[in-house]
């Protein structure tokens, strides 16, 4: 009897907790929270947030088993396989950027970014919203951050990534007014959110085309947060003139031969800025592919594979000449 008193009890004293700090057995936890509320968010939504058993007490096995380095390693592998495969989807892509010609000319617009590049980027990333996302954000990146051992600078780094993007989590649901038990934001297993892949912490990227908070699972809010994304951590500020590109159905199959025979290349550095990697670059000393080269770099900040990023270039490339064809065809 005494027992049960105890935990009616503690039970009658969780209602009425006053949370007032953020003080947690794990330290990264405390991180968060500090985080959080020094950007707007109460004490009282981070420790139930951080506190809830459905958030942090649940794990992602397949998120644990695809960050290994052997598994990204694979996924980098088929990334040129799956270009290949995405050329077939040309007729739908051709098909968005018609029944979205509203949404993609504000996006150019505003943001300077060519529609063909934006509908390739959310054809590569969710085939234009088709493939939908069975993973919870917040769940993927607690796994990877109480599962992770400081001991190598990857580790460290996924340590790192995974803070920004619980805060990032936190933060957006509490503007939404939702509770932590209802902040069900779906991804990939890598954490990575609606049509366009946003990682969390490229929420502060996101638009809404009807001036609301974005919703990411929406097309034309997907093809405005893109095209802002490009627009403002790649400096994206000016339209391809394709005229200028190279021959990239050409360009592509020299860059995979490249990438074949050199297992530490490059399309467009010579050196990692952070790690000081140095790499084979495809274009250096190719004056006649510098055009080219600094949009793939500003593509690279989207995603930093080279493969990706010369695959959307492709896309957008044969989707532009495909719409050139079309609007040189009389009208009958």
């Amino acid at each position: 009897m005494k027992i049960f008193s105890l935990l009616v009890l503690l039970f009658i004293s969780s209602l009425f907790a006053k949370y007032d700090n953020c003080t947690f057995k794990n330290p990264h936890y405390t991180d968060i929270c500090k985080k959080v509320v020094k950007a707007g968010v109460s004490y009282e939504y981070a420790n139930k947030f951080l506190l809830s058993y459905f958030k942090t007490q649940k794990y992602d096995e397949i998120t644990w088993k695809y960050i290994q380095p052997s598994k990204i390693k694979y996924h980098r592998e088929k990334e040129k396989k799956a270009n290949n495969v995405l050329v077939k989807y040309l007729p739908k892509m051709i098909k968005n950027l018609q029944d979205y010609k509203y949404a993609y000319d504000l996006a150019e617009l505003k943001y300077h970014v060519n529609r063909e590049i934006i509908a390739a980027i959310l054809l590569k990333e969710t085939k234009l919203g088709r493939i939908k996302p069975t993973h919870d954000a917040f769940i993927v990146f607690n796994t990877i951050l109480t599962r992770t051992k400081a001991k190598s600078s990857r580790e460290k780094w996924l340590l790192r990534m995974s803070k920004t993007n619980m805060a990032s989590i936190i933060e957006h649901c509490y503007k939404e007014g939702v509770t932590p038990e209802q902040c069900n934001l779906p991804s990939s297993y890598a954490g990575a959110v609606g049509i366009p892949q946003f990682m969390p912490n490229s929420f502060v990227y996101t638009e809404s085309y009807y001036g609301k908070v974005a919703d990411l699972s929406k097309m034309e809010d997907a093809i405005l947060s893109a095209a802002k994304f490009l627009n403002k951590k790649a400096g994206f500020a000016e339209l391809i003139e394709w005229s200028k590109m190279p021959n990239i159905p050409k360009i592509e199959r020299e860059w995979y031969s490249f990438d074949f025979k050199n297992k530490n290349c490059s399309f467009v550095h010579e050196k990692n800025k952070k790690t000081g990697k140095k790499y084979i670059c495809f274009t250096k000393n190719r004056p006649e592919l510098d055009y080219l080269k600094e949009y793939v770099k500003k593509i690279m900040r989207y995603n930093n594979s080279s493969n990706y990023a010369i695959g959307v270039i492709r896309l957008a490339y044969d989707a532009h000449k495909e719409l050139q064809e079309r609007a040189s065809k009389p009208s009958h």
